[in-house]
């Protein structure tokens, strides 16, 4: 049962620490891109949606959350979307925000072609971020309202689904309890000594290909077209019409 919409982030500016993380992420991800190939790339959620992503071959990229702005709104928890016809999933801040987060993480394997990317940001809770949990001020603001899940505990749930870890990097030794940047010589001081401690965690793992099926075999089986899959309460009209107004 996903949270409600109100209790998500809607964007980068909800959050104390917005542009700044924004900053970071999209810095840290333009090493990425180029690498990943393929047809389709799902941004999902709303701080997806707005993530500037340069440099990446993959031609049709969309936004899907529960609210308006998406290009396809929809609930995280049942993505209308065929098996196997997504390149790659970029999901910044959304584990946080779902009572099921390994449901979530589940649907996005479904959805993954076997040798696809996903990218996982999340907020490590062995950080100075999890300062905001203790400031009466701060527990009902965003993001600390949200469930922070620890690096390894979301790698653990990767390895059930059969993910190679590619890349783990923690990022911004930072509160985020606002724009301010923090002192230097404390940045630098704790990303020598504590570098496990960051505020944010970076995740990039890819779904390994099943056994029984040749990637190559896979890859020759798909067509460029993008075909959605219907589910309750959206219609695969919708989505066709949705569809063929993008390409």
């Amino acid at each position: 049962m996903p949270l409600s919409s109100e209790s998500r982030p809607s964007s980068w500016d909800s959050l104390p620490a917005g542009e700044t993380i924004k900053r970071e992420l999209e810095s840290k991800l333009t090493y990425w891109w180029p690498r990943v190939f393929g047809y389709h790339l799902l941004r999902l959620g709303a701080l997806s949606r707005e993530l500037e992503i340069k440099n990446c071959p993959v031609g049709h990229q969309f936004s899907l959350y529960p609210d308006k702005g998406a290009s396809i709104v929809a609930d995280f928890a049942e993505l209308p979307l065929a098996p196997a016809s997504i390149d790659a999933v970029v999901m910044n801040l959304v584990l946080e925000f779902e009572a099921d987060p390994y449901r979530i993480l589940r649907e996005a394997d479904r959805v993954l072609v076997s040798g696809g990317y996903l990218f996982i940001v999340g907020i490590n809770p062995f950080s100075c971020a999890f300062f905001g949990k203790l400031l009466p001020r701060f527990q009902q603001a965003l993001p600390w309202s949200g469930q922070f899940f620890m690096p390894a505990r979301v790698k653990d749930w990767l390895g059930l689904l059969g993910y190679q870890l590619v890349h783990d990097e923690r990022l911004l030794y930072h509160s985020l309890l606002s724009e301010a940047a923090p002192l230097r010589i404390w940045h630098h001081w704790q990303q020598k000594w504590l570098p496990g401690t960051g505020s944010l965690y970076l995740l990039v793992a890819r779904k390994l290909d099943s056994p029984l099926t040749p990637l190559g075999d896979k890859r020759r089986q798909r067509i460029p077209g993008w075909q959605p899959t219907p589910t309750p309460g959206f219609s695969g009209r919708q989505l066709e019409r949705h569809t063929k107004e993008e390409q």
